[in-house]
């Protein structure tokens, strides 16, 4: 039974699931044979990215995991007896049939009290930075990984699990393509890496761009929600460049210069999407920004109000009022959500537990608890009115 019962239907934005080893590669062409693998190294199973091993995920087969909401007492009060990562995730857990199969899960959700949950793959991640220079094998994998997961979970189960399909940007077409077989397969939402898109000869550029102009007109035409989950961005990049190496992202080993810069990859993505103008070119999209917190949004509120002030004719429209027209945000259940609902407006303010990564909470209805001075009315649409609303079809 859920510690509590509350008044309201709760809609989770942020669940995830763990992929079993086949995941990436039980659908990969044949071509693409060896491109992804799991290796041994000194006994334990690691990733291999076409013959590079990958640290990113430290267990990368998931049969063993941290336990749901293991660093609640990191994030509330912080580190003060400088405990290693180890410590601070304490003993592990095997993985239980409701972290890999929608079936159990939803038994899982009932325990927790929640009723409809969108339901993220965590591998997929990885995927996108680490094939840059090969865009034809980045649709490959992601259009693999997609058929696994409505193979396993499908896109909508029992109208309360709300997988998310991964959208690749590359190549316009198989962009387009690739939305077309989700939403037909029933998907409601679609995930997209909040970073520049990898193209031919190593060229990057922004998914904001009129170039891609097609694919959101389809995005805009089908209204499934867009959302940009926490990823590798790619921006170890810029931090290498500083720190004079070729280190790989490691979400899980704490590097203090670069956790000031941490949510730099979501502040460009949402001024990307507002200075390039595609929200303004498609003003009826549906936007969510999960697992990014919402520490980053007055600052590039403001920066927006003042470049704004300054140069009006970059702008289609006022660009604050765009943000607060399009993009929802799932903040960290630590942080002041009364604010931030201050800041964009109530109905843009969406409950994510992160449920059962370690960052997240082990018992998610205690969001509630941290929703502060908001009346019921409030708390109803923060805990799943607002998701729901944004979900329907």
């Amino acid at each position: 039974m859920p510690s509590r019962t509350l008044p309201y239907p709760l809609f989770d934005a942020d669940n995830h699931l763990y992929e079993t080893r086949e995941a990436l590669t039980k659908y990969l062409p044949k071509q693409y044979d060896g491109a992804i693998e799991y290796v041994d190294v000194r006994g334990r199973t690691k990733i291999a990215i076409r013959g590079q091993i990958s640290e990113y995920i430290p267990n990368p087969t998931f049969d063993v995991v941290a336990r749901p909401g293991a660093m609640e007492e990191y994030f509330r009060v912080g580190n003060p007896d400088g405990k290693t990562r180890r410590e601070i995730f304490g003993e592990p857990m095997r993985a239980i049939p409701a972290f890999r199969e929608p079936g159990p899960r939803l038994e899982l959700l009932d325990d927790l009290g929640i009723q409809r949950s969108l339901m993220f793959p965590t591998l997929a991640s990885l995927i996108e930075e680490r094939m840059k220079d090969d865009p034809e094998l980045i649709h490959a994998v992601i259009h693999a990984l997609n058929e696994w997961l409505h193979e396993t979970w499908g896109f909508v189960h029992k109208d309360r699990i709300f997988t998310v399909p991964v959208i690749t940007l590359p190549f316009v077409d198989k962009a387009i393509d690739e939305l077309n077989w989700v939403v037909e397969r029933g998907a409601r939402a679609i995930l997209v890496r909040p970073a520049p898109v990898p193209g031919p000869g190593g060229v990057t550029r922004s998914f904001a761009l009129p170039e891609f102009d097609p694919f959101w007109k389809r995005v805009q035409e089908l209204g499934v929600l867009v959302t940009f989950h926490s990823s590798d961005s790619g921006y170890s990049n810029y931090a290498n460049d500083w720190e004079g190496g070729t280190r790989e992202f490691l979400p899980f080993k704490p590097n203090a210069f670069r956790q000031v810069a941490e949510w730099r990859p979501v502040e460009d993505a949402v001024a990307s999407m507002i200075c390039h103008g595609m929200l303004s070119r498609f003003p009826a999209l549906k936007v969510a920004v999960i697992e990014q917190g919402a520490s980053w949004v007055e600052p590039v509120l403001g920066r927006l109000a003042d470049v704004y002030k300054k140069m009006p004719h970059e702008f289609q429209e006022d660009p604050v009022e765009v943000f607060k027209r399009h993009i929802h945000i799932s903040p960290f259940w630590e942080e002041d959500m009364a604010a931030l609902g201050d800041l964009i407006g109530i109905e843009r303010v969406l409950f994510g537990s992160d449920y059962p990564h370690p960052e997240g909470l082990a018992d998610p209805v205690s969001y509630v608890d941290f929703l502060g001075k908001l009346d019921e009315t409030d708390k109803a649409k923060v805990m799943g009115g607002n998701l729901a609303r944004l979900m329907a079809p």
